[in-house]
């Protein structure tokens, strides 16, 4: 029996599942890990914690399934990050993450050799921290000596391929969120490239997201367990990777994804321009294909920090949110901890309480923050709703997905129902189905979704007397920016200032 696997390479955790062709998981592992912050707003990971982590991940699922039976390999990654290589395919320095918020300088380096046409029109994403190029160039800066050993940049999950197959390729989901790729022609974007005087072969070869790209080599089949010369898909970007996972790859359908950070994605037939670029088009998983998102930066992050500082776990912080009414009993939370993308284009903002109190304890904390991640998913919804994205239902993914507490918090915020997937692995499974569709197992991507994905049977509705309370929380959301921006911007140049002389002391 065939089946197929796939390898989503996320910001805290690496998984791996193998799935039959009809869906039904046979294997599957995960590997947890953290980034490094040596300064407050930097965001950091060395790749090979990656490879350890997809190494055991795969050691692992081949005692669980023969490894003989893996028929393809697909990849889903995080996306924005920038990976460093020298000649030899060798680590330059470790790789900057999506989240990291350090090249302010850099972006106003971008906006000033690139026309703002060129921008919107051919870029088609707003200059931002932690995509690709703005890393790059903040290392050709700040370490020159390191730039001059780079002869590749690649993003996360196309160096787990390289380091597997020893093939240089990326995609076109994943090239499109570098600031360095034509949306619209699909090509890597030469002009701006020779604007920023970034030289062109740094950047592998482009395919569709289950296009061949590469076979285990026999050095990796020793590492891994894996059979040499098994054939591995290009793969995507994460985002589009969960889409295909919850079968949502039509116009006019959305998702809504809580993971580290969280995103509100609405797949189109065309490359929408927004002129506020304050939301990101990117491309889909082959040619025709684009979506339009917004994005919150630190959607599950801010519940991980919550837990850190408190000491509990999830389930912990989720039963003790349970407890409190919709509110959280006049508590508000903005969770900027590390900056914001949609709608405020603002990597210099940091998060915030309003509302603190005697009365203040750890079930409202948490209810908060849940509630405070589902406002700024709201504003990323109207914005794109204001572009001519709309759907009636979202297709909710990512670890959001397995609370029910926030999955209700989410419906009776946004006002809309919300479906959800029967499979939890959602980007994993887009992977193996997109390696599905490569090695011939379904006719196309659309047909592995039709043969995998299912929904349960609960929708998540939303409550009309919660709606009503939570729309009033929603209008002091959204003031409590515009009231609070210039103390918060302040307050984390102060932080990072002070972080960064203690970083160059140290």
């Amino acid at each position: 029996m065939a089946c197929i696997a796939g390898v989503d390479l996320g910001t805290s955790s690496l998984k791996v599942i193998v799935m039959d062709e009809g869906g039904t998981v046979l294997a599957e592992a995960s590997a947890q890990y953290d980034y490094d912050s040596p300064v407050n707003g930097y965001g950091e990971q060395n790749v090979d914690v990656w490879w350890q982590a997809c190494v055991t991940c795969f050691q692992s699922v081949v005692r669980q399934v023969d490894a003989s039976t893996i028929a393809g390999i697909g990849f889903s990654g995080q996306m924005h990050g920038a990976v460093f290589l020298d000649e030899h395919c060798r680590q330059v320095r470790p790789a900057i993450l999506h989240l990291d918020a350090r090249s302010g300088a850099q972006l106003q380096e971008m906006s000033t050799r690139l026309a703002p046409e060129t921008i919107l029109s051919v870029l088609m994403n707003p200059p931002y921290s932690g995509f690709l190029v703005p890393s790059l160039l903040w290392v050709k800066e700040n370490e020159p000596e390191q730039y001059r050993r780079i002869r590749h940049v690649m993003m996360p999950k196309d160096y787990l391929r390289y380091r597997l197959s020893g093939e240089l390729y990326s995609d076109y989901s994943d090239a499109s969120a570098t600031l360095a790729f034509d949306i619209r022609r699909m090509v890597w974007a030469d002009d701006v490239l020779a604007a920023l005087e970034i030289p062109r072969v740094f950047f592998p070869d482009c395919l569709a997201t289950d296009a061949i790209a590469g076979r285990v080599t026999e050095q990796a089949a020793r590492e891994t367990g894996l059979l040499e010369g098994t054939p591995m898909v290009a793969g995507g970007g994460d985002q589009v990777m969960q889409s295909i996972g919850n079968g949502v790859i039509l116009p006019g359908q959305a998702t809504v994804n809580i993971g580290t950070s969280a995103q509100v994605s609405f797949q189109s037939s065309r490359a929408i321009e927004n002129p506020a670029l304050n939301t990101n088009t990117f491309c889909g998983y082959g040619r025709g294909r684009w979506y339009t998102m917004g994005a919150t930066m630190s959607a599950g992050l801010s519940m991980s920090w919550l837990g850190k500082v408190l000491g509990m776990s999830f389930p912990q912080m989720e039963a003790q949110a349970c407890t409190v009414p919709p509110g959280a009993g006049g508590l508000l939370y903005m969770p900027y901890l590390s900056g914001e993308r949609t709608p405020h284009l603002n990597p210099d903002i940091s998060g915030m309480f309003w509302g603190l109190s005697v009365n203040t304890d750890r079930s409202r904390l948490a209810r908060a923050v849940m509630e405070g991640v589902a406002y700024s998913l709201r504003e990323c919804m109207e914005l794109c709703r204001s572009l001519g994205c709309d759907t009636d239902v979202y297709v909710a993914s990512g670890g959001g997905a397995q609370s029910s507490l926030w999955l209700q918090i989410q419906a009776d915020v946004y006002g809309v129902p919300l479906m959800v997937a029967n499979i939890r692995q959602h980007a994993g499974v887009g992977a193996a189905i997109a390696a599905g569709s490569g090695i011939g197992l379904y006719r196309d991507i659309a047909e592995g979704c039709r043969r995998v994905v299912r929904y349960q049977d609960q929708r998540y509705l939303p409550n009309e007397e919660n709606h009503a309370l939570y729309e009033r929380y929603y209008r002091l959301y959204r003031r409590a920016y515009q009231d609070g921006r210039q103390v918060l911007e302040e307050l984390t140049a102060l932080g990072r200032s002070r972080d960064t002389t203690k970083h160059s002391r140290g």
